[in-house]
């Protein structure tokens, strides 16, 4: 049986791959399960700072989830599918929202349903210009079951969400770019170029730097700007005493390239 996620790892960046092209990489709970330990393994790795998921084959990111297995799981009861799919799929988006290290969505096709669940939860995202998104759960006569119903209207605003929510119709990547659902729509030969592009410009910098960004943001854009700014102040004092402010501090003064340790440790003082 091949590997349901595929890992290619270089120059820093980890590439996971949704592998089930004959089925769109539709997300069945194998699939989901293994892209979760892997993303619990490459957290914990030093030698990985930054990850792009993307699907395997040209025609999907992912089609969404495996409806043949969701309604086994609906046929055994309510409790049954919110525990195996909802609480699962949920998991899965509430972890690549939060990660501490960034994860750019590179969509090669179609994002339907929880693959475009998965890219509303990625921090960032590029896409093909031939990708097509949706929300088609309406269609299954029931709403997004991971995500989708908090993370869109919180990036494209309430009435442009709900109008792809309550009509269940497909888009564009163009219009994934206007929604601020994506980034950057690139030729579809130039997609792991562009996603590998923006995961090195960002690895230019200090990892530790990197995390707290990705930390005050997705902690702080649900609360309001005076409880958002305690989370953003918190964050900066767990940077200030590490060696990495000292050299980013020291090779500004410098002139010189800063080379960043990414520890948590904290710096020596200056003699």
């Amino acid at each position: 049986m091949p590997d349901l996620v595929l890992l290619q790892t270089r120059d820093r960046i980890a590439t996971l791959i949704l592998n089930r092209p004959g089925k769109l990489n539709a997300l069945n709970y194998a699939l989901i399960d293994r892209l979760l330990a892997l993303l619990d393994a490459l957290e914990g790795d030093a030698a990985v700072g930054a990850l792009i998921l993307t699907g395997a084959g040209d025609r999907a990111f992912s089609a969404g989830a495996d409806i043949a297995e969701f309604s086994q799981s609906v046929a055994r009861g309510a409790d049954v599918a919110v525990r195996d799919f909802v609480a699962r799929g949920q998991r899965l988006t509430a972890r690549i929202e939060a990660y501490k290290k960034p994860i750019v969505a590179a969509v090669n096709g179609l994002a339907y349903g929880g693959g475009c669940e998965i890219a509303e939860a990625a921090p960032l995202a590029v896409a093909s210009e031939g990708a097509t998104f949706a929300k088609p759960e309406i269609n299954l006569g029931m709403p997004p079951t991971f995500g989708g119903t908090q993370r869109l209207p919180r990036l494209a605003g309430r009435k442009r969400a709900l109008e792809h929510l309550l009509t269940g119709d497909p888009f564009s990547a163009q219009r994934a770019l206007e929604l601020g659902l994506v980034n950057q729509v690139v030729p579809h030969t130039g997609l792991l170029p562009a996603a590998q592009d923006l995961a090195q410009r960002i690895l230019r910098h200090s990892p530790l730097a990197v995390s707290a960004i990705l930390t005050a943001v997705t902690r702080g854009i649900n609360l309001s700007i005076a409880e958002g700014l305690l989370v953003e102040s918190e964050q900066f004092a767990r940077v200030a005493p590490t060696a990495d402010l000292r050299e980013g501090l020291n090779a500004w003064l410098a002139r010189r390239a800063p080379q960043y340790a990414g520890s948590w440790s904290k710096a020596a003082p200056d003699r």
